[in-house]
């Protein structure tokens, strides 16, 4: 049987550094691997570009990495729930790109797919279309998205076998399942950890080939 990928919390942020592109998923709190972010905070890891779909809210989150001034960069698509980002943006402490958020997720997709990119009609004639490639197909115009990828990603499942072939739970898959797609090495923090075949394979969400290293959260104080 291949060698179990679970691993301590310690071990599995050894792996993140600073100044590196982390993929965050999750939607405000639901699906946020917290407590991996918490671990990036007790190793001091700063400067960190983050791609997320928001910044979560005040004190949760990546609304830590926020408050501690982690971050350099996001690109997000919201952060209007966070006041402190919102006033870092404002001081220029905290460089921000907005994505529209159907855009960020099928860039993501690109990047974990291997394609040069999407085509969208979305950000035609906003800010959002300004540098951009517009290509046109049969008569219609679309903005040229360039895929996004990251060099860690941090995962938040429900259940997770040793081998690391996720599960999750109802809205709480949100952006995991395609982030952990996009990136170098994944890092999952899983609820419950079973034995491998102990998990239906028709309802695993993220294969174990994608998983690097698993952190049982039952065993994080």
């Amino acid at each position: 049987m291949a060698k179990s990928k679970v691993v301590s919390i310690e071990t599995a942020i050894a792996n993140v550094h600073d100044g590196m592109t982390i993929l965050i998923p999750g939607f405000v709190n639901i699906g946020v691997p917290e407590t991996l972010i918490k671990g990036m905070i007790a190793n001091d890891i700063k400067s960190l570009n983050v791609i997320s779909n928001n910044t979560s809210v005040k004190g949760r989150g990546i609304g830590l990495l926020v408050h501690d001034h982690r971050i350099k960069h996001i690109t997000c698509s919201h952060i209007g729930s966070n006041t402190e980002t919102v006033e870092q943006v404002v001081a220029g402490e905290l460089d921000v790109t907005f994505v529209p958020q159907g855009t960020l997720c099928e860039r993501v997709r690109a990047g974990g797919a291997g394609l040069g990119g999407v085509l969208t009609p979305t950000g035609l004639g906003t800010p959002i279309a300004e540098g951009k490639d517009i290509i046109n197909v049969d008569g219609k115009d679309y903005l040229l998205e360039k895929p996004l990828r990251g060099n860690v990603a941090l995962i938040h499942a429900w259940k997770a076998d040793k081998m690391g072939n996720v599960v999750y739970h109802r809205t709480a898959r949100n952006f995991n399942q395609v982030w952990a797609t996009a990136a170098d090495w994944v890092i999952v923090e899983a609820e419950e950890i079973v034995e491998v075949g102990e998990l239906d394979p028709d309802q695993i969400m993220t294969p174990g080939a994608l998983v690097d290293q698993i952190v049982d959260l039952r065993g994080v104080k």
